[in-house]
């Protein structure tokens, strides 16, 4: 009767002797250096993928979700434009609109382009016209105003701008600034420049260099005279409960407007950002994941040299009647435990880099004497990651798996070594 060798004769599968022998390869002696070097390597290199690979997916998770805030906090969900005529009776969609179950409030406003100065120098904004309590709406603005108010707002006194093009123009609170635009006067000659001045009572700091840079918020009736829109808006944007789930909500904004307009929604009005996002979160990820499968191959080259090392050891196990089961599972042992030490300290390394993600930022920038992430170029002043637990997981379970993967071959070699051969020469 044939003996079966998958099983060993009085030792189940993965029994302590199994695990004990398994443990003592790890621990290698003085003249094993080299074994215990690549066995280090491997488990650093899977630690450093599986921790670049969930601190890179949350920083790319947070700029997303970071641009999506800003955008989404200052700019409707849902913009409508006027097509058939002019947007006087805005007052009368506004409130037809605020009753669709569903939004949470309109805002109408007036958008111009024109050139702002002051003290320290001048440059090109975005001048919006609206009404304090539209404003007051907006709580990435009005929760985040550094310096004066926005309770006289609507007295049409003031206007509130964003911190860094207070920098830029050199103003604080009181201080003039000088808007120009070229939609003025209207005179026998064409239209004029027209040039008025305002003091600032607010300054506002969203986080979001483009918008902090670039804003000027002035009161609706104001605005209004200072483009030549008299009794008008440029449009109205409707702010939703779910920014996620527009479609559904067009039609009947549009049934509410009773009125000839024009609909668009966030994504489109954003959708190259949007792809470009996406487009760099996958190709990244995928770069990144391939530290992961570099360091499975050190596994690989690691187990193998280590069965090549312990030839004589395996052929007197074979000796002493330990079965090929057994010798494989030993090193499968071997190789899963370097794995698995090395993804779950590259997920603790990984987590811990996400959660202090700004503050490692600064100091590689105060190290390196250079800006990391500059706002300029990012549009953000501060680095965010969020980490989701189901990238998180896939992660983990993505390396565990190329870990087990990569002991395979190993193993199976140091299941089918001869103890004749090897011993031949001992």
């Amino acid at each position: 009767m044939a003996i079966d060798e998958t099983q060993p004769v009085g030792i189940k599968p993965f029994a302590q002797l199994e695990w004990m022998i398994g443990w003592r390869y790890l621990k290698s002696r003085r003249r094993e250096a080299f074994i215990s070097v690549i066995a280090w390597t491997s488990f650093l290199g899977i630690m450093i993928g599986v921790a670049a690979l969930i601190a890179v997916l949350a920083v790319l998770n947070g700029f997303r979700s970071e641009i999506l805030d800003k955008f989404l906090g200052l700019n409707g969900h849902i913009l409508i434009q006027p097509t058939a005529s002019a947007f006087t009776d805005f007052k009368d969609v506004e409130e037809r609109i605020s009753k669709v179950k569903g939004v949470k409030y309109v805002i109408a406003f007036i958008d111009g382009q024109a050139l702002v100065s002051g003290s320290g120098g001048s440059t090109g904004a975005l001048v919006r016209g609206i009404s304090g309590d539209d404003l007051g709406k907006v709580q990435l603005v009005s929760g985040n105003v550094k310096a004066g108010s926005l309770s006289t707002f609507d007295d049409g006194n003031g206007v509130a701008i964003g911190s860094r093009l207070a920098q830029t123009l050199g103003v604080r609170i009181g201080d003039q600034i000088t808007v120009v635009t070229a939609r003025g006067n209207i005179t026998p000659f064409g239209v004029t420049p027209r040039t008025w001045s305002f003091p600032v009572i607010a300054i506002f700091e969203v986080g979001q260099y483009q918008y902090d840079s670039s804003f000027v918020y002035m009161p609706l009736a104001p605005a209004q005279a200072f483009f030549n829109q008299d009794d008008k808006v440029t449009a109205e944007e409707v702010f939703i409960d779910d920014p996620e789930n527009v479609d559904p909500m067009k039609g009947p904004i549009l049934e509410a407007a009773d009125r000839p307009v024009y609909v668009t929604d966030w994504r489109l009005r954003d959708s190259t950002l949007m792809q470009a996002l996406e487009i760099q979160r996958n190709v990244v990820s995928m770069i990144v994941a391939l530290i992961v499968v570099v360091a499975a191959f050190n596994i690989i080259a690691g187990l193998t040299m280590l069965v090549k090392d312990k030839s004589r050891a395996i052929a007197i196990l074979r000796t002493m009647g330990a079965t090929r089961g057994t010798i494989m599972r030993i090193f499968l042992i071997v190789g899963m435990a370097i794995g698995t030490a090395g993804t779950l300290a590259g997920l603790g390394v990984g987590l811990l880099l996400s959660y202090y993600i700004e503050e490692v930022r600064q100091f590689l920038s105060w190290i390196f004497n250079t800006r990391l992430y500059p706002p300029d170029m990012f549009l953000l002043s501060k680095m965010r990651a969020d980490v989701h637990i189901d990238e998180t997981t896939a992660a983990v379970i993505m390396a565990l798996v190329l870990s087990f993967l990569a002991t395979l071959y190993p193993a199976w070699k140091a299941a089918k070594l001869d103890p004749v051969d090897a011993l031949r020469y001992e």
